[in-house]
């Protein structure tokens, strides 16, 4: 008897994860408001000049507690900042609803490690706009699972673990409490809950998932082309500087994301100001060197591809030209990698001559100090001898 075949089982298409239908409402129910309730409240009742400033300030909060805050401070330690500072982000960040900052952080942190790996990166855009966008936040994939490992530094920080556990209550009285109470005010709190609360959040929201989406999509990278990430200045115009995106995943640690001068980047304004009046400190920055290394190590990759694209007649002539500029290259890079360990080693030599010096310093403040307690016993002595001296003659 022949053996049986074994039948085929009929494909059934891959099953999508469940949906998280509390994010799924939030987003669905601000973003149907924002395009419906907002204009038509506007148009039958308007908003006057205190709700548009209003609009304007906690979209601003908002923004730059997701950008200096959770960003640059928390998830790359770009710099340090004062508990005024911290308790400002970790307010208005709640008021983003963004998540708390040990799971915002988690994810961006997963996310520059794993970039544009569809397994392990939460918002890889590898998986299209839309996953990059929000959709990686509506459903519970893998890839987006709470990893508490990458963020034990966070957690020794106690404002942070402060609103991870009253993260509702903060993001109930930012999102709620503050604009109706503002509202009350006003005389208007249904204007100022849709103008301040509705509209700004549905702002708030796209405005740093355009980071995730079209900053990997659209641009330029004149730094790395590792990764997906771009440049876009249009972009920086409404992220508060975060569109300099191709910089900031060569460079993470930098606290600036617009390096350049004439580079919008109003997180890096704000951080630098508050340091004037030492409410940041430490500011980490990426030495120039590295910068020009990567810009041109980039144009040695470009050059090389159109070389090997090129027809040109002097082909020859322009690889031998190519190949001495980048053995100069080397060589400046060698050179400037001698001349920084002989710095450092010389910055530590200094820093422990001066050790030893307000060691010294200490040593001798100690003796001085020696010195005066005897001379008084001496002057008490000179007293009770004096005073046993008149003793007797009396």
């Amino acid at each position: 008897m022949a053996n049986a075949q074994p039948t085929a089982q009929p494909s059934t298409p891959m099953e999508r994860p469940p949906l998280y239908w509390v994010t799924v409402i939030l987003f669905s129910s601000t973003f149907l408001l924002a395009i419906s309730a907002v204009p038509y409240y506007g148009f039958t009742q308007g908003y006057d000049w205190f709700e548009w400033t209003v609009f304007g300030l906690m979209l601003a909060f908002c923004g730059l507690s997701i950008t200096g805050g959770y960003h640059r401070l928390w998830s790359h330690r770009a710099y340090e900042a004062s508990p005024a500072v911290r308790l400002f982000f970790a307010f208005w960040g709640a008021c983003a609803l963004q998540n708390t900052i040990l799971i915002w952080c988690s994810n961006h942190r997963r996310h520059h490690r794993y970039v544009d790996s569809n397994e392990k990166d939460p918002y890889s855009i590898n998986r299209g706009f839309w996953f990059a966008h929000m959709g990686w936040m509506l459903r519970k994939y893998k890839s987006g699972d709470y990893d508490p490992s990458n963020i034990k530094d966070l957690q020794r920080d106690e404002i942070v673990m402060f609103q991870d556990r009253h993260y509702l209550k903060l993001a109930f009285a930012s999102n709620f409490m503050v604009p109706a109470v503002l509202g009350w005010l006003n005389g208007d709190i249904i204007g100022m809950l849709l103008l301040a609360g509705v509209l700004r959040l549905v702002i708030s929201h796209h405005v740093t998932f355009f980071i995730n989406s079209l900053c990997h999509m659209w641009g330029k990278r004149p730094y790395t082309e590792k990764n997906t990430a771009k440049d876009n200045f249009l972009l920086a115009l409404v992220t508060y500087g975060e569109g300099y995106h191709n910089f900031h995943h060569c460079f993470q640690t930098d606290f600036r994301n617009g390096i350049r001068w004439w580079q919008y980047d109003p997180t890096k304004w704000l951080i630098r100001s508050l340091s004037w009046v030492g409410l940041t400190r430490n500011l980490r920055r990426v030495p120039e060197f590295k910068i020009q290394e990567a810009l041109v190590q980039m144009q040695f990759e470009k050059a090389r591809r159109r070389l090997e694209d090129s027809n040109c007649p002097e082909m020859a002539k322009l690889r031998k030209a190519l190949d001495h500029e980048y053995q100069q290259f080397l060589a400046t890079l060698d050179q400037w990698s001698k001349l920084r360990s002989q710095w450092l080693q010389e910055k530590r030599r200094l820093l422990e001559a001066k050790k030893l010096e307000l060691q010294e310093k200490l040593n001798l403040s100690h003796v001085r100090q020696q010195l005066k307690e005897i001379e008084q016993n001496l002057v008490l002595q000179y007293q009770r001898l004096q005073s046993m001296n008149l003793s007797v003659a009396s």
